[in-house]
């Protein structure tokens, strides 16, 4: 009987494993340098679902070239793994939803189609390769959490409020915001007979900072008639 060792050598060596991984690293490097140039412009998909996306994919390519060798050309194992990245792209997409005007579950459906490939890899006898891609993609995205670019070093926020002296109060704002490094992502207004002017803001907060701190700012100006910290819709 085999040992458990030259079971994990009946398909590669180390060198080729080491080569194998290499390409995976290679590809997650490549996808986080698009997902920075996405996240600094503010686009939806940041760096961590680049990288998930992009890594997952080179597994699943070394899955289709390398998994099936042991089959006879009889057998077409490869249309399995196919209708199983498929079929997992349509699971995906149903984790993805758009909040006001964030999207939200991009990197949770990334994840789940990067563990189908690690599946594949693990049920093609792959388990060096399926447990470092595991490995790989959990230590990069625990990075990617505490290392923050562009979009993903913000949180959206919706703030209503009424001015009752906008042309005294707007100016201020803006650079109290800009002070605070806080982008206005979208801008609602509805004017009153009376002068008043309803704002309803979507605003993009560092997540160093705080909404609190806006509100405060908002209850204690005295152009200010009304705040709400609204759900996005």
């Amino acid at each position: 009987m085999n040992t458990f060792t030259e079971i994990l050598h009946s398909q590669f060596t180390w060198w080729q494993i080491g080569e194998l991984f290499l390409r995976i690293l290679f590809a997650g490097v490549c996808g986080v340098a698009v997902g920075i140039e996405r996240s600094t412009r503010f686009k939806e998909a940041g760096i961590r679902t680049h990288l998930v996306v992009c890594s997952a994919a080179a597994l699943m390519m070394i899955v289709s070239k390398y998994a099936f060798g042991d089959v006879g050309s009889a057998a077409d194992p490869a249309r399995i793994a196919a209708q199983v990245i498929t079929g997992v792209s349509f699971l995906g997409a149903g984790i993805i939803f758009r909040n006001g005007t964030t999207v939200k579950g991009l990197t949770t459906a990334a994840g789940i189609w990067a563990t189908a490939g690690i599946g594949l890899a693990a049920g093609a006898g792959m388990y060096i390769i399926a447990g470092v891609a595991t490995v790989f993609i959990v230590i990069a995205q625990f990075i990617m959490h505490k290392v923050q670019i562009g979009i993903d070093a913000f949180s959206a926020s919706r703030i209503q409020f009424t001015v009752v002296n906008d042309g005294v109060f707007r100016q201020p704002f803006l650079d109290f915001l800009k002070e605070r490094k806080t982008r206005i992502a979208e801008t609602r207004m509805e004017a009153k007979e009376n002068g008043e002017i309803t704002y309803d803001l979507i605003l993009q907060v560092p997540r160093q900072g705080s909404v609190e701190e806006i509100t405060a700012y908002l209850m204690e100006s005295d152009a200010v008639k009304t705040v709400s910290i609204l759900p996005e819709t």
